[in-house]
């Protein structure tokens, strides 16, 4: 089943049309604007579409025990030190907004809780993300369909009875779903990309994948597998410090992903068969049979 079609603002995604790439910057940004910054100009150098970050309450996320917990990093010595110091707010991403604007790149993020939900609806991001984290907090999935604005479902994690229950709940419209492996990085062995089509078979919207491996040549048996939608993390360096920048694709390494599916797309083609104009000369010089015309009637 190859479903219909949703537009982000004024990217049209789906079977037929080009893939959407998306750097997920997520929190390799180290708390810090300025490296987000930098790594949204990769993300434009490369050829995205988008870039995409998270948002989330620290509070309301967490219980006061799991703050609480011992937790080294460069923001302090507990776990409650760690989330806050990598948490954006409203004027980090006021300097986000304004800098993707001036560049001509969308960005939206992934909301952890329905306050986030609101937060991002202030600067009026023309999606939501739903981590696979999220997928069964049925209350944020409902507040998410309630904005009225498309949705991107992430399924790490999850049966295909979840995913089921929680696209019931979102509706198929303006829905694009992600098959994704929740682990960082993902073993190879451990990606299953056929379920892309198991996704494609299920569901009438657009199908794409989120992937966290090492390397470039899973997401694009992915593209040839049919997603719409690519999306891998970005790293300035893998050998930052950060939980997710060993599982992350540096901008030299995005730029040839983004360049390699824009190949896969156009080898593709619309499998009709048919005689090239460039055959024709070395039909003419190989064949020893000359073409003879048909007396079927």
């Amino acid at each position: 089943m190859l479903g219909a079609s949703v537009k982000i603002a004024d990217q049209q995604i789906g079977f037929g049309n080009p893939c959407f790439v998306v750097a997920e910057i997520g929190i390799n940004h180290n708390g810090d604007v300025e490296t987000a910054l930098r790594l949204i100009d990769a993300a434009i150098s490369a050829g995205c579409q988008a870039v995409k970050f998270q948002k989330r309450d620290v509070d309301l996320v967490y219980s006061r025990e799991d703050l609480g917990r011992l937790r080294e990093s460069p923001f302090g010595s507990t776990n409650g030190d760690l989330k806050r110091g990598l948490e954006f707010g409203e004027n980090e991403y006021t300097v986000i907004d304004n800098y993707c604007r001036q560049k001509g790149i969308l960005w939206f993020a992934s909301c952890w809780d329905e306050k986030s939900v609101a937060f991002l609806e202030s600067f009026g991001t023309p999606c939501f993300k739903i981590s696979s984290a999220c997928l069964t907090h049925d209350d944020l999935l409902l507040r998410c369909r309630d904005t009225g604005r498309p949705l991107i479902l992430s399924t790490g994690m999850s049966t295909l009875e979840q995913v089921r229950h929680a696209v019931r709940l979102l509706g198929t419209h303006n829905l694009i779903i992600l098959h994704t492996t929740s682990t960082y990085p993902t073993k190879v062995e451990d990606l299953n990309l056929r379920v892309i089509q198991t996704l494609q078979n299920e569901f009438p919207c657009p199908i794409g994948y989120s992937g966290h491996e090492v390397g470039l040549q899973t997401s694009l048996a992915a593209v040839v597998l049919g997603a719409c939608m690519i999306e891998r993390h970005l790293t300035l360096d893998r050998a930052m410090w950060g939980s997710d920048q060993a599982a992350s694709v540096e901008p030299h390494g995005l730029a040839r992903l983004v360049r390699d599916i824009r190949s896969v797309e156009l080898a593709l083609g619309d499998g009709i068969k048919r005689i090239v104009p460039d055959e024709i000369p070395v039909m003419q010089k190989l064949r020893r049979t000359p073409e003879k015309p048909s007396n079927q009637h």
